[in-house]
């Protein structure tokens, strides 16, 4: 379907949403999209469908702690059946819905499958990130984050592009979605999802171990970057967990 059918598609579903912290709907390369996983559409009607590329999500509620097996893919992940075919040094846009929190930093990762992803255990893949953004300006509490850019309050769906690294050894994957929302006080909230991506290409690249991190494990519950209270007048911020690769 053109990507102009998939705006005005999304849009009707965020009707249904503007009380909610919402949710990755769909995916997009190119023109063509890919449909994502509905937590208020029946189960029996998506999971294990051959369109499915997107692990199962059952609520809009956050994930609370970094110790939660559902910090990989959420809760309770199941895996898709279908792939999205992408290009290393393509373009993959996710297609929100919309969006309230505005105070956190953003991240994009991906694991090597090594075989089928439908067959893996996500707790025990090694993801690495290829995307972050955060604090852009200001104090962490009043400042612009990137995530505040990105929420749509006019009804549209808000899109999140990154680029599959243009070196990366082909194959399949898992990517991972994460908002990570710091606005309450001590209290911070993940929102993952993940879908399964068949990169194709002619690269080689994969990452060192210092890249690598598992869900749980990736992130630590001490780190001061996870609470808002203990930086509130702070100007920098730095994202937790390991560098970006690939850039």
């Amino acid at each position: 379907m053109a990507l102009a059918t998939l705006l005005i598609v999304t849009g009707t579903l965020l009707l249904n949403f503007t009380r909610a912290h919402g949710g990755l709907a769909n995916y997009t390369v190119g023109e063509t999209w890919y449909r994502g996983y509905d937590p208020n559409a029946p189960k029996e009607d998506q999971v294990g469908k051959d369109w499915m590329v997107q692990r199962v999500w059952d609520s809009i509620d956050p994930i609370f702690f970094t110790n939660d097996t559902g910090l990989a893919c959420n809760n309770p992940g199941t895996p898709a059946t279908s792939y999205i075919p992408i290009e290393a040094g393509q373009e993959l846009t996710g297609v929100y819905w919309y969006w309230l929190h505005p105070v956190g930093p953003m991240s994009v990762w991906l694991a090597d499958c090594d075989g089928p992803c439908e067959d893996v255990d996500v707790n025990q893949l090694n993801f690495f990130k290829i995307w972050e953004a955060g604090l852009l300006e200001g104090n962490l509490v009043e400042g612009m984050w990137y995530q505040k850019q990105f929420q749509k309050w006019d009804g549209s769906p808000a899109l999140w592009p990154v680029t599959i690294p243009s070196t990366i050894k082909p194959g399949l994957y898992i990517v991972r979605h994460e908002i990570m929302s710091i606005h309450v006080a001590n209290k911070p909230q993940w929102y993952p999802e993940c879908a399964h991506l068949n990169i194709s290409g002619a690269g080689s690249a994969v990452p060192s171990a210092e890249f690598y991190v598992k869900f749980p494990g990736g992130y630590d519950p001490n780190d001061i970057d996870i609470y808002s209270d203990k930086l509130k007048d702070a100007t920098n911020y730095t994202i937790p967990g390991p560098p970006v690769w690939g850039e």
